[in-house]
């Protein structure tokens, strides 16, 4: 059943001034798009995976995939707002989700870029400051499922940086879900951003069915696949919430936040597009969480990552 949601903010637009300010050194800050802080092990309850059930034969309620997208490990989390001595964590996961719903499939995030699959020793990101692996590519892991991208019915997108949008152009025949802030920005005025997108990685998707967001969005009409609008890490930022028959309430934070040091101290990165409206957006997922009893995964969180199921497991 669909549960009626804490009121929605407003993004609110930074100075200019403020804006430049935020945004300087971001060609590399925005690699820096997760970490999981071991410092403070709060909310890891409940993460113990369920069975080894494979396939995605006919259901009656939403099954979660959880798939290996790609890691990324940096030297410094400053960009965060945090200092080096706060955690010792410096890799982060980078996941991509499937949603198979009686309805059909949305895929939520597709990873690091494409072209970097195939690599299982750490190698040099392009512009340095860091390294990633990752190991088997999102289409190959889609195949293991026996899917393909014409499968897909769906896809969106917590925000569209490099390491959310990485085989974004792989579902250019899939609808696009995605907050109107978000594609003004995204694939509009991503040279007014100075590096924050990549549009190489989304460009098919410029002329894709879409439907345009202006707030939350009941995915499937069910109730049980919400899009909740969280603005702030970029204009058009946003969060999923799931309702799982035996699992119960989840919810997937994008980059809602990086570290759990970031959720329990309300930091917020110095990149983000609105700190304001990132502290607004914290503030509604936290009582949307309060309010359902829900699971939240920090989506670059890799303590949290190691302990799940990845596909072609899942959870229902």
């Amino acid at each position: 059943m669909s549960k009626s949601l804490p009121r929605s903010p407003t993004t609110s637009h930074l100075t200019l001034s403020v804006a430049r300010k935020a945004l300087m050194s971001l060609a590399t800050a925005i690699l820096l798009a997760g970490c999981a802080d071991l410092a403070a092990q709060n909310g890891s309850a409940g993460n113990t995976p369920l069975g080894t059930n494979t396939g995605t034969a006919a259901h009656n309620s939403p099954r979660l995939y959880v798939l290996d997208c790609g890691t990324i490990t940096f030297a410094s989390v400053a960009p965060f707002g945090l200092t080096d001595d706060e955690t010792s964590v410096r890799e982060l996961a980078v996941p991509c989700y499937l949603i198979d719903h009686p309805d059909g499939k949305l895929l939520w995030d597709t990873g690091l870029p494409a072209a970097m699959a195939g690599t299982s020793t750490p190698t040099p990101l392009p512009n340095g400051g860091g390294t990633f692996t990752y190991q088997h590519s999102l289409l190959e892991q889609l195949a293991d499922l026996g899917l393909t991208p014409a499968d897909i019915d769906k896809v969106a997108f917590s925000h569209m940086h490099f390491d959310h949008t990485g085989s974004a152009n792989l579902f250019s025949a899939s609808q696009l879900l995605i907050q109107q802030t978000e594609f003004t920005a995204a694939f509009e005025q991503a040279d007014k951003f100075e590096g924050v997108f990549e549009p190489s990685l989304y460009e098919d998707l410029a002329q894709a069915r879409r439907r345009m967001l202006n707030g939350d969005h009941d995915v499937f009409g069910d109730g049980s696949v919400q899009i909740i609008s969280a603005p702030g890490h970029t204009p058009g930022h946003q969060v999923l919430r799931i309702d799982l028959a035996n699992r119960g309430a989840l919810i997937l934070s994008g980059d809602l936040y990086h570290f759990r040091f970031n959720r329990t101290n309300r930091r917020t990165p110095v990149f983000n597009y609105s700190a304001e409206s990132s502290l607004t957006s914290m503030d509604r997922v936290e009582a949307l969480i309060k309010q359902d009893g829900a699971e939240f995964w920090i989506q670059h969180d890799k303590a949290l990552y190691d302990t799940l199921r990845i596909s072609p497991a899942y959870y229902d």
